[in-house]
């Protein structure tokens, strides 16, 4: 029997905005500045996981060991330059199709949360205008386990007063696939299909799931 989907959750770097590019160029900056280079293979490890934990592989990459008062030095330096390269976010972040399909699913009268590891997640939405579109917000500020493990996704399914049963999740990582899946969710994948095989659906942005009278003036 087919689910009746009545929620959808939402992840927020590189499912609804673009900016993965803005945490990338910040890690970046630490990195240098700890003496050595990050090549663009590791974005695609940072994807869908907390600050604590990209610090971690940040350091690991780069040999770098120091105690746990360092690393919150060097995690709250990286998000004061992350935070400000947010100020010149704004709606023109927002990915193809995002609030054209935010406001079809509002007519069909589908709950919409976010489920993200962004401490930052509210003030980008603010930025972007897209924080009108959600019934509830999960986020880094909520202090939970981070993806893989599923608690932000049901946590979130809680605040929409759904069952995870009846939730749909979109996801552009790995780790946020797998924890969809173990909160017994529905999973669609938005990005490289090689990489996200465990979904149940892949497409390469939100706007291929438009109506097609809706696609064409998005």
């Amino acid at each position: 029997m087919a689910r009746e989907i009545r929620g959808a959750i939402f992840d927020l770097d590189g499912v609804l905005v673009d900016t993965a590019k803005y945490h990338f160029q910040a890690w970046r900056g630490l990195a240098g500045q700890l003496g050595f280079e990050l090549p663009d293979q590791v974005n695609e490890w940072l994807k869908g996981v907390s600050r604590q934990q990209s610090l971690e592989i940040v350091l690991q990459y780069g040999q770098v060991t120091c105690d746990e008062s360092r690393k919150q030095e060097l995690a709250r330096q990286k998000n004061d330059w992350y935070v400000q390269s947010l100020k010149q976010l704004d709606s023109t972040a927002i990915l193809p199709g995002v609030k054209e399909y935010l406001r079809w699913l509002r007519t069909r009268n589908v709950r919409i949360a976010l489920g993200s590891a962004s401490s930052n997640a509210r003030m980008i939405l603010e930025r972007t205008g897209l924080v009108d579109y959600f019934d509830a917000i999960v986020d880094g500020t909520d202090q939970l386990p981070a993806k893989p493990e599923p608690d932000v996704f049901l946590l979130a399914a809680q605040k929409l007063t759904l069952s995870p049963e009846q939730c749909v999740v979109f996801e552009d990582s790995v780790a946020g696939i797998t924890a969809a899946r173990s909160a017994g969710m529905l999973a669609v994948g938005i990005g490289p299909p090689a990489e996200l095989a465990q979904a149940d659906l892949i497409i390469r942005s939100l706007d291929v799931l438009l109506p097609k009278s809706l696609r064409e003036v998005s």
